[in-house]
């Protein structure tokens, strides 16, 4: 668990207050879910691999215009393919710790000014603030295209 200092109240200086990811992240589930957040995650690869062993098996079989054949079923199948949106709920609930804990970092600098017990609190102060909460939607929406790489959709 990462700590980080906080001022208390007059006289008493600094006191240790534990960032509790799991509070953070549950803030983000919940402003996902409230925003209808879906993401698309590119699967390049998958769409690369489905296009040329498509285009190889069309050669075996057919001769040259089997390879033109084959690439471009495999190709509709890659893009076909390619368009999955998930749930971002589901997208974060997913992470691997170290993903959760960067994106934890990210949301910090954000409400690092708020004080919270739990994350009911967290939560109830973030979405009683439309421009806090819009910049927790900014830095959710960033991590999401910049990490991992994905194509973000709004259902609100």
């Amino acid at each position: 668990m990462v700590s980080t200092m906080i001022q208390t109240a007059p006289g008493f200086g600094l006191a240790e207050m534990p960032i509790r990811v799991d509070d953070v992240m549950q803030l983000l589930v919940r402003i996902a879910s409230v925003k209808g957040m879906k993401a698309a995650v590119a699967h390049s690869g998958r769409g690369a691999l489905l296009t040329g062993a498509s285009a190889f098996v069309g050669g075996l079989l057919a001769g040259p215009p089997g390879i033109a054949a084959g690439g471009v079923v495999g190709g509709l199948l890659g893009w076909i393919t390619s368009g999955d949106f998930k749930p971002v709920p589901q997208i974060l609930m997913e992470l691997p710790a170290s993903e959760r804990q960067k994106l934890c970092d990210e949301a910090m600098a954000v409400i690092k000014n708020l004080r919270w017990t739990d994350a009911a609190q967290l939560i109830a102060l973030v979405m009683a603030n439309p421009a806090l909460k819009e910049m927790v939607v900014g830095v959710l929406t960033n991590y999401l295209s910049r990490e991992l790489k994905a194509q973000v959709k709004y259902g609100e």
